[in-house]
């Protein structure tokens, strides 16, 4: 970019200049640039637009574009998975009445059990059926 065009960089943009071509500068040859130098591009092109952001850090509007499409991607999941929730209030159930219902159960030896319950908590019911399915003959 000529001395001309550099004066009307932004001061933001000349800034992430810098740093970029510090970047180029100390980096191995052919590794990629650092991801923090990528969203401050994203950030910038946002503001200045793909083209002339592109074209002040010495970067590929298509790969700079391609950045940009996904971290709109990211936000979009992400946004969507807490859409504006801030709190989930979970109640319990209310019962109507007590809650009843027979169990039978059987096993292979032809051991038999039968369940009656009245509003019994689930563990109790593991419990019971995990000691009847575990009986030495």
């Amino acid at each position: 970019m000529t001395a001309r065009g550099t004066q009307r960089l932004p001061a933001r943009l000349g800034s992430l200049r810098r740093r970029f071509e510090h970047a180029r500068k100390i980096r191995k040859v052919r590794s990629p640039i650092p991801e923090p130098l990528w969203a401050a591009a994203v950030k910038m092109a946002g503001a200045y637009g793909v083209q002339r952001t592109a074209k002040a850090l010495g970067v590929s509007p298509c790969t700079l574009k391609k950045r940009i499409e996904q971290k709109a991607s990211a936000n979009d999941d992400i946004s969507q998975v807490g859409a504006g929730t801030r709190f989930i209030e979970l109640v319990t159930p209310t019962s109507a009445g007590p809650c009843q219902c027979t169990l039978e159960l059987e096993n292979v030896r032809g051991a038999k059990m039968r369940i009656q319950l009245k509003s019994v908590e689930m563990p109790d019911l593991a419990a019971m059926s995990r000691s009847f399915w575990n009986l030495e003959p």
